[in-house]
């Protein structure tokens, strides 16, 4: 179970690679410990591309590595906090991609102008704008989480983007779409809109046709299969 855990987050980081979501060595992605230790998450100074399950650590409650060598992210509040404050969450994702830390720094709603943005509107998707700097501290952890609420994706206004989900596929794809629903955005701004979006009760019933779970099983397998051709390729 523990090595097919690592195996999981180090293939929900390689997927977010290959999706241009990697920022250096920073962002980090999480699923709960089954035993109820805390959480699995890469380890620091390694960029998505790079994590094997090896590179995945065992980090408790209060930060402390109870599996695994190198050294914890900083900002591990983020996830020891929401998964603390959210029984139903057993992954969480941040990362910084570039459309959606433009787009929040707008100040405008998230429209339902495409599929993508359905999973997170109605009602608009939260901003946490305490602070643009490092969540580092379980306080701000819990102010984030608290700003979450129930909701499966918050905007760290001028720092990323937090996804969570019931399990790692999910988590890692809302923050693909999310990324793409601000992307498709900016670009109808840029246009001069948007003018037109999806009712509530459009973007609803969108929601459940789009990204029910045997859409989002047979989506990230195709990303893991993409994962697995390019490692195919580097061993070459």
């Amino acid at each position: 179970m523990e090595m097919d855990l690592r195996e999981l987050v180090a293939v929900a980081c390689q997927v977010l690679a290959l999706e241009g979501q990697d920022d250096y060595v920073w962002g980090h992605v999480s699923v709960r410990d089954p035993d109820g230790r805390g959480v699995w998450m890469k380890a620091a100074g390694l960029g998505f591309e790079e994590v094997t399950p090896s590179d995945v650590l065992l980090v408790d409650w209060d930060g402390t590595v109870l599996v695994g060598s190198g050294k914890r992210h900083s900002e591990y509040p983020i996830h020891t906090e929401i998964m603390r404050a959210r029984s139903d969450v057993n992954a969480v994702v941040h990362t910084h991609p570039p459309h959606a830390l433009a787009f929040a720094a707008l100040g405008v709603p998230l429209r339902p102008i495409s599929h993508e943005a359905t999973v997170f509107v109605p009602p608009d998707i939260p901003r946490f704008t305490l602070t643009g700097d490092l969540i580092t501290t379980p306080e701000l952890g819990k102010q984030l989480a608290d700003a979450l609420g129930d909701r499966p994706a918050i905007l760290l206004v001028h720092h990323g983007i937090v996804t969570v989900g019931p399990d790692v596929p999910t988590a890692v794809f809302r923050a693909l779409l999310l990324e793409r629903a601000c992307h498709k955005q900016l670009l109808a701004m840029a246009a001069g809109g948007p003018h037109t979006w999806s009712s509530d009760a459009e973007a609803l019933t969108k929601r459940e046709h789009c990204y029910g779970p045997t859409q989002l099983s047979a989506a990230w397998e195709l990303l893991v299969r993409r994962v697995e051709r390019r490692r195919g390729e580097r061993r070459r």
